[in-house]
């Protein structure tokens, strides 16, 4: 009798709908605090509630990790069930929900926990990377031991809009926000060895930064990129952007598969409006 499987992730990966429904995903959603109400990222809180907050507050919302209660409420479900649960957690250097994930995995058992050691689609990637080697017929051991291999290889980076959401969070002066405003500086952040780090600076409007951007991704890896999936995820409110950056990544002819995702309300809380990124695995 095979094993019964089931994959949960924060609700930190990014991922759409449609790809949480075709691999039957159970997605956990942390929580967002604007003012004296909290809301369920993903659930009843759109990217415009936010931007209207912090236009009208000045403030940026508040996230607040998952606890160990609701994700011992979570597992338990499962396990009752029979399942062997594995959990992808958003990377540990970012929240303390991996070691929330990893108390109550310890407390139920029969649950894995994953530290993507990643954020957005980034932990997306991870995600979708178990489900299809569970459906190909692995044991959920032989599954994360195979995705520990891969999660390294994951490379995520996105370019800021504007930085007046990091400024809002402490993470860059009000002097540094005003020189990029002025030469019209646009900043990319990448993810290394489970952290952020600022990357390449840009000039000139969004949309030709984000041309540029996409050359330089991937170019810096010399062809050697896996050409399965990419990702391709902003905050943006609009459609148009997004779609733009899509229809130039599949002129390169790199990819089987472009997936367009909208970033979630945790994630956009950080970087603020028209943040973008390409998202894919290196060999």
């Amino acid at each position: 009798m095979s094993e019964k499987i089931k994959i949960t992730a924060d609700s930190t990966c990014d991922l759409s709908p449609e790809l949480i429904q075709k691999y039957d995903i159970e997605i956990i959603p942390l929580t967002i605090n604007m003012g004296d109400k909290s809301y369920k990222d993903g659930v009843n809180i759109t990217p415009q509630n936010i931007f209207d907050f912090v236009d009208k507050t000045g403030n940026l919302p508040q996230t607040s990790a998952l606890t160990i209660y609701e994700y011992l409420e979570v597992f338990k479900k499962y396990v009752d069930q029979g399942y062997k649960v594995i959990h992808i957690n958003i990377g540990s250097k970012f929240s303390s929900t991996h070691n929330n994930a990893c108390a109550a995995a310890e407390d139920i058992g029969n649950t894995i926990v994953v530290d993507s050691e990643n954020l957005s689609t980034g932990s997306g990637h991870v995600v979708l990377e178990i489900a299809d080697k569970i459906n190909e017929g692995m044991t959920a051991e032989e599954a994360v031991d195979y995705v520990k291999s891969v999660i390294p290889k994951v490379n995520a980076s996105f370019i800021l809009g504007n930085l007046n959401y990091m400024k809002k969070g402490g993470r860059c002066s009000g002097v540094a926000v005003l020189g990029a405003n002025l030469l019209n500086m646009k900043i990319s952040i990448e993810v290394k060895d489970g952290a952020m780090q600022v990357g390449k600076k840009y000039r000139g409007p969004l949309l030709n930064v984000l041309k540029k951007y996409v050359d330089d991704r991937l170019a810096s890896c010399d062809m050697k990129i896996r050409k399965k999936r990419v990702f391709v995820t902003s905050t943006c409110v609009e459609d148009t952007l997004p779609n733009a950056i899509r229809d130039y990544v599949a002129e390169k002819k790199f990819f089987d598969e472009i997936i367009v995702t909208s970033a979630g309300s945790t994630v956009l809380s950080h970087c603020g409006k028209d943040t973008l990124g390409i998202l894919f695995i290196e060999e």
